[in-house]
């Protein structure tokens, strides 16, 4: 018969690539863990994972039932998880990591509204532009404006991220205008640094195709709050999110530069861990942020984004 908890260790062992780590997640010594991948090993009759002293990597075997496993896994988290909605209200604590500036302007300025719908609730909301370990860091979940290619979660996506460049009317006044994506070599680009940042690099996307380029400047900061401030002080262009300039565009305070080109972003995302039982807490904060931000968030609204713009961010 199947033990679909054997299942469940199996799919975690094979995402962190470790069984001690594994049982860690699953709070099971590494020894247990081993025992049941061994056991539904048994039962396939194939080896579903090649182990060393320190890591584990799936067989070409394991790979496949992995693909299978998590399908399964999904859809009975999903079948018990709308159960238990129906019968449960949300209740207790939920903590959530989210990155500083995102936190700040489209998370927490609607907490309050949460917690009046779910008076049963609390939020312990951490603001972090460092990416966490959700899991050994005790977070329910994380948003995350991210390539998702390397997380071993969930992601629901709750808002599209578009970007674009913009320079204050000073800036431009005085240094001049860029008619192509070469002309921003000539430029003083504000940069975002940190560990694992690609923003030294600008890719844009446009009608000729896409193009990458190694844009530079004299200041650069691991904060993007400081960038916008020093853009606004008319000191350089800045690649930005409209969620963060919307309200500067709006005011002509800001201006796009290259409608024509559209920066390549990722959207914005709520993760959670696939092998845990989704709380109704959990999934009644991130209901509530994508019903908040609607199909097209409310920080879009009324932008002026100039016609080649506009249409690039449909």
């Amino acid at each position: 018969m199947v033990d679909i908890t054997d299942w469940a260790v199996f799919a975690r062992a094979a995402e962190l690539s470790s069984l001690s780590a594994a049982g860690r997640d699953l709070r099971m010594s590494a020894a247990v863990v081993s025992n049941r991948i061994a056991k539904l090993e048994r039962h396939l009759g194939v080896r579903l994972l090649n182990r060393t002293t320190r890591r584990v990597n799936l067989t070409e075997e394991g790979a496949l039932f992995y693909e299978h496993c998590i399908r399964i896994l999904g859809e009975i988290e999903q079948i018990e998880t709308n159960i238990a909605a129906r019968r449960e209200a949300p209740r207790g604590v939920l903590t959530v990591s989210a990155p500083v500036a995102f936190g700040r302007l489209h998370i927490a300025p609607h907490v309050p509204a949460f917690i009046e719908r779910f008076p049963e609730m609390q939020i312990r909301l951490h603001l972090t532009d460092r990416l966490i370990d959700i899991v050994n860091e005790g977070a329910d979940l994380a948003i995350r404006i991210a390539d998702l290619k390397n997380y071993s979660f969930i992601a629901r996506k709750l808002a599209p991220n578009r970007r674009v460049i913009v320079a204050a009317p000073d800036y431009l006044k005085e240094h001049g205008t860029p008619q192509s994506p070469q002309d921003l070599l000539e430029h003083n680009c504000l940069l975002l640094r940190f560990p694992g940042s690609q923003q030294f690099q600008w890719s844009l996307e446009g009608d000729e195709g896409p193009v990458t380029l190694p844009v530079s400047g004299s200041m650069d900061s691991d904060n993007g709050d400081v960038l916008r401030e020093w853009c606004l002080a008319g000191i350089g262009l800045a690649l930005k999110s409209l969620w963060e300039v919307g309200p500067d565009l709006k005011a002509g305070r800001l201006k796009v530069v290259l409608p024509g080109w559209h920066p390549l972003g990722h959207a914005v995302y709520a993760l959670y861990p696939h092998s845990r039982y989704l709380p109704p807490r959990v999934r009644a904060f991130i209901d509530f942020l994508i019903e908040t931000y609607g199909p097209k968030p409310y920080w879009e609204k009324g932008v002026p984004l100039p016609n080649a713009a506009r249409a690039a961010a449909k």
